[in-house]
């Protein structure tokens, strides 16, 4: 039995769950944050602090809602995130002065230095996943691209 999607017959043998794209992505994604926990758990970091840190790292001081809006996570998911971050004293929260509804990040001096770490961090992820840089990148580029057609309005 086929199934047709924009006109085109489905094998029965694609509808298997190892063959969806979806469920690639997301055991992919788990495997990815088992390979990045030891290495993290070295610098003390969760994978979404680190990304938090990553975004701070290469922009600097930030609002938190443009930090969210970076990730792509929303404020009860940040929130908790960004208070473990300055209760380990990597980060700082004020409002700012401009717009106190805001409320301003930024590295502290220990966050900043560890920004060292991050060369080391890539490196054994790339050393994980078997990619040389080319791969990276095209895979990279390649799942930007269906992220953007898969929250295109």
């Amino acid at each position: 039995m086929t199934d047709k999607v924009q006109g085109r017959a489905i094998p029965d043998e694609e509808k298997r769950l190892e063959r969806q794209l979806c469920f690639a992505v997301y055991a992919t994604a788990h495997a990815f944050n088992r390979a990045y926990k030891p290495i993290l758990d070295r610098v003390g970091l969760t994978y979404p602090q680190y990304l938090v840190m990553l975004v701070l790292w290469e922009k600097g001081c930030l609002p938190v809602k443009t930090i969210g809006e970076q990730l792509d996570l929303d404020s009860g998911t940040l929130s908790p995130l960004l208070k473990r971050l300055e209760q380990a004293g990597l980060i700082g929260r004020v409002r700012d002065p401009k717009d106190e509804r805001q409320v301003i990040v930024s590295l502290t001096e220990k966050g900043a230095g560890m920004q060292c770490q991050v060369s080391t961090i890539m490196s054994a992820i790339g050393e994980a996943t078997g990619c040389d840089m080319d791969e990276v990148a095209s895979l990279r580029d390649r799942l930007q691209r269906l992220r953007a057609n898969l929250t295109a309005e």
